[in-house]
């Protein structure tokens, strides 16, 4: 039951997009099949077994789990209803994330979010599509992408190579940085289903570097 709660809080099913989004289950597939709306970020099988006065009854269900900010992103594939000119507002608001993160002091030198940026952004409008992103992050939409992202690639940075006893090898500024980019992740990132949680990047980037170099949220 942990798993459905988590879910229950987090997501919408396929019906409650549907309904928010005011569009048809037909509409939806359309979107997908057009690869400009994701899939669903879970899918459950269920088997219920129900007994009553009326006796036994058992039924299959199967449940698809949205990211909430798909509302909005369905609002842009109504509006747009081009898949050049929507996969171009995922670039944009992709980019003008990055670069407002760099005027407040985040940085990495990862190919990335530089020289690479635009074949990088390929793959990740992939892995958007896919449904990747709802998961692993609080809305599934271009900034929570494009934010977690970049923390990921400044908190390896500054990471990389150190254990316990070299922690002092980080100066106080890279301390301070590593912690702006630990708190970043930590702003965008899903809680992720209770099952998923100890092998999550939350996890192992969050919870277990702000445990080893004693940071504070």
């Amino acid at each position: 039951m942990e798993l459905i709660n988590y879910l229950s809080r987090y997501f919408l099913t396929k019906q409650e997009l549907l309904t928010a989004a005011k569009i048809t289950e037909q509409e939806l597939s359309h979107y997908q099949q057009l690869k400009v709306m994701p899939k669903c970020s879970y899918k459950l099988q269920l088997s219920v077994a129900s007994t009553s006065f009326f006796g036994l009854h058992n039924e299959e269900q199967e449940i698809e789990y949205y990211a909430k900010g798909y509302i909005s992103w369905l609002a842009i594939a109504q509006s747009l209803n081009d898949t050049k000119s929507i996969y171009s507002l995922f670039v944009s608001r992709y980019k003008a994330t990055i670069e407002q993160l760099r005027i407040q002091g985040h940085y990495s030198t990862n190919d990335k979010i530089n020289a690479s940026l635009d074949l990088h952004l390929k793959d990740e409008w992939q892995h958007f599509l896919d449904g990747i992103y709802g998961l692993c992050t609080k809305s599934g939409l271009p900034e929570d992408i494009a934010a977690k992202e970049f923390s990921i690639l400044e908190i390896n940075e500054l990471t990389a190579n150190t254990e316990l006893t070299e922690l002092a090898k980080l100066t106080e500024q890279q301390l301070s940085q590593l912690t702006r980019a630990v708190n970043l992740l930590d702003s965008v990132s899903a809680l992720f289903a209770p099952h998923e949680r100890l092998k999550s990047s939350r996890h192992r980037l969050v919870d277990e570097v702000r445990r080893k170099y004693v940071l504070l949220s």
